[in-house]
This record gives C-alpha cells, structure tokens and sequence, in this order.
C-alpha cells in the first residue's frame, strides 16, 4: 500500500512539475512577443525589460537571449550582441537565426571570416536560407571575394526571387568588375523589387538606360 501510494505522488509531482515548466515557458513567450512588440516601435528599453523578464522566469529561453542581442545590436553594441546570440546558440544549437544574427554582428565589427562563418552555420542546418546566402556574399564582396560572392548572391537569388538586396548587391559586384549592362539590369530588378536606392543614384547619374533596360526581362 505505502509502495502504491508513494509511486501515485511522485506521478503527482511530475505533472504539476511538467504543468509549471509548460506555464513559464507560456508566460515568457508571451513577455518576449511584447518585448518584440516594444522593439518594433523603437522603445527598446521597454523590449529589454521584457527580455529580461522572460530569461528571469525560463532561463534556457533560449529566443530570448537572440532577441535581446537585437537590442543590443540595434544600439551599436555589438559585443554584447554576440554573447547574447552565442547564449541562445548553446541553448538551442540548431537555432537558425541566432547564428545569421551572430554573423551581422561580426560584420559589423568588420571580422568578416567570422562572420562568413557563422552565416556558413545558419546554412548547413538550412541550406534553403537565401538571406543568409545573401549575407554571406556580401561578407566575401567587402573582403574581395567577387566570385564567390557571386556564387552566393545567385543563390539567393534562386531560392527567393523576390528578394531584393541579393540583386542590389550582385549589381554593385558586376559594377566594380566592369560589367555595367549586368550591374544596371540588376539595378532595374532591385527597384521593382522595393529596393531602389542604387537605382537612383545611376538614375540621377545618368549611368544607365534605365528606361530601355526596364522593359527587359532583367534576371
């Protein structure tokens, strides 16, 4: 009887403990979409508080800490964004966007090999990820590496044609090798595709037919 007893509270005691993990991890998913809510708005002191809230009541929260390196990204403090983004990598070691994030941080830091690293990582645990394709080609084009920058703004551009920037930055690649029909053409598709700063620049600079290339098939 005491054996049957004994077995029936210590399944008691797994549910109600199991019932509470369940709940912190409602309670700090809920704290981290308002701290995303407030970070969205720019009131990033707000988001933080939240952040750091949700970590409070589920430390292995492991989106948390990436959302928190955001914060911190976004206020040009980007080594506490790379531990923050390391943090949440060695709680969830397959978080995706966690490494992307940990590659711009390095970029920004001008510590490309890193960062073509880290955004290598995001790609091995998912080789569709056209940003962090783009990403990485823009980290080998500031270091000089035209052709595999190419390599990676063209898949890109093939997993997600309606990406735009993978065309800005390709456009601006076959710019400084010399190809200005291709650098324009790609120019052309950026701006129908929402990203239109380059284009007006060789617009107002007359660098380029942009109307007659308009009216192309530009891919």
């Amino acid at each position: 009887m005491f054996r049957k007893n004994f077995i029936i509270l210590i399944l008691i005691f797994l549910i109600s403990g199991c019932a509470s993990s369940a709940a912190r991890n409602h309670r700090a998913a809920e704290l981290v979409n308002l701290g995303m809510t407030y970070a969205n708005n720019g009131q990033y002191d707000f988001a933080m508080e939240n952040y750091n809230r949700a970590i409070k009541i589920d430390p292995g929260f492991a989106q948390a800490y990436n959302d928190r390196g955001n914060i911190f990204f976004m206020k040009g403090e980007f080594d506490l964004a790379i531990k923050e983004y390391s943090k949440a990598i060695d709680i969830d070691p397959a978080f995706v966007k966690a490494y992307s994030n940990l590659g711009f941080a390095h970029f920004e830091k001008k510590q490309y090999g890193r960062a073509i690293k880290h955004y290598t990582d995001a790609i091995e645990i998912y080789p569709e990820y056209a940003k962090a394709y783009n990403n990485r080609g823009l980290a080998y084009h500031v270091s000089g590496n035209y052709d595999l920058a190419l390599l990676d703004y063209n898949r890109a551009i093939d997993i997600d044609p309606t990406l735009a920037k993978p065309y800005d930055n390709r456009g601006t690649v076959y710019l400084e090798i010399g190809d200005m029909e291709k650098a324009c053409a790609d120019f052309t598709k950026a701006c129908e595709l929402g990203e239109c700063s380059t284009y007006e620049m060789f617009e107002d600079e007359a660098f380029c037919a942009f109307t007659y290339l308009a009216m192309m098939d530009v891919q």
